[in-house]
């Protein structure tokens, strides 16, 4: 999360990833999404912390490749994985709001 001011005015943003929809996973009810790519490129945003309802926890999905444990950290999951649950079930409200 950063801010900047504009006009004597702080705004509070956050860089955002954007994700795609992939299907729906029938054994655990979750949504599988992927990176939202547009023109080879990974689409981000800058986002106002008031336009936010919450976060979203990813799972990644795990295939058959091996990991790359000497970079996978919370800073390189994204980079790692190419497909991810959205968690409803990590609370009352995400189970909620969640698809």
């Amino acid at each position: 999360m950063f801010s900047f001011k504009y006009n004597n005015i702080e705004y509070p943003c956050s860089l955002v990833d954007w994700f795609t929809r992939v299907s729906i996973d029938n054994t655990t009810g979750m949504w599988v999404v992927q990176l939202d790519i547009e023109g080879g490129r990974q689409r981000k945003a800058v986002v106002h912390l008031d336009a936010f309802l919450r976060a979203a926890h990813l799972i990644p999905v795990y295939d058959s490749n091996p990991l790359p444990l000497h970079r996978l950290t919370d800073s390189y999951s994204l980079d790692t994985f190419k497909l991810f649950y959205v968690n409803k079930y990590i609370d009352h409200h995400a189970h909620e709001i969640a698809f």
